[in-house]
């Protein structure tokens, strides 16, 4: 592959759906064959992938510059793609409440330059937003971010960690990811700092079952690439070390206790001594 992203665990399915950007489009493994296929290309330079309550599949899309919905026929449905009558910038990863809401980022990067999606003009400051699930109203819950990125909640949905990527096109840009209070299950509370991950950056993040945040890592050298994981007051518990730069991550497996790991070129899998979470 060229570049590796929005990993997500198909377990009906018996695979891992993935993200090439550049190459445009979206891969399969298959668990129980090792075998590896093109699930959809052309992919609309797919990104971030998650899958709704429903278990349908939800993927941020540099190409049309929205969200759309894979409905268990193969039809997609176009969630967002525009806020106040103005084209979103490029969405870029993607999670769903335990109420079905879907909340993504979008900080532009595929409209940045050609390779990843098409470059183009921002009309729209870089933002965090939830589409409601009921309405189907695009409301933004966060407008204070340089380059929103990776989210995620945690086990009991009671708050939602977002990554700053800022520092990737501004040498003091921030490199961190926040944590931030969910008030009524419709908007983000009180935020602080959780961690700092200088000299590199923070792409996509996971928690598990206990609560700890599993961070993609990289950007910093090959000191930095992999996937840095940290206890629920923030302290880092642990790395994973990898040869390539980590952009993204999920929990999968029959017992959620396997890390798929999209790095550059290369999907790395390993079990680990916990489970992903899952919202109640």
């Amino acid at each position: 592959m060229r570049w590796t992203e929005g990993p997500v665990y198909m377990g009906d399915w018996g695979c891992l759906l993935w993200s090439d950007i550049p190459n445009n489009r979206i891969m399969r493994w298959t668990e129980d064959t090792g075998a590896v296929s093109v699930y959809r290309q052309p992919s609309h330079y797919a990104n971030g992938n998650t899958r709704d309550r429903q278990g349908r599949l939800v993927t941020c899309e540099h190409d049309t510059r929205g969200v759309t919905r894979t409905e268990f026929d193969g039809r997609r449905t176009v969630l967002a793609d525009r806020y106040k009558g103005k084209p979103l910038n490029a969405p870029n990863d993607v999670v769903v409440a335990a109420d079905g809401a879907v909340w993504f980022s979008d900080p532009g990067y595929g409209i940045l330059h050609d390779y990843e999606g098409n470059k183009a003009a921002f009309e729209l400051p870089t933002a965090v937003y939830r589409i409601d699930p009921h309405t189907g109203a695009l409301a933004v819950v966060a407008d204070d971010f340089v380059k929103p990125n990776g989210l995620a909640f945690s086990p009991d949905g009671t708050k939602l960690y977002i990554a700053d990527t800022g520092g990737s096109h501004d040498p003091k840009g921030p490199r961190h990811v926040r944590v931030f209070d969910v008030k009524g299950g419709t908007r983000l509370g009180r935020s602080k700092v959780f961690a700092d991950f200088s000299p590199g950056l923070a792409d996509g993040i996971r928690c598990d079952s206990d609560g700890n945040l599993w961070c993609s890592w990289g950007w910093g050298g090959p000191a930095t690439n992999g996937v840095r994981i940290h206890a629920p007051h923030g302290d880092k518990i642990g790395m994973i070390h990898l040869p390539e730069i980590c952009a993204n991550l999920c929990f999968g497996g029959a017992k959620r206790n396997r890390l798929f790991m999209t790095g550059s070129t290369s999907i790395y899998a390993l079990y680990v001594d916990t489970q992903g979470a899952q919202l109640p």
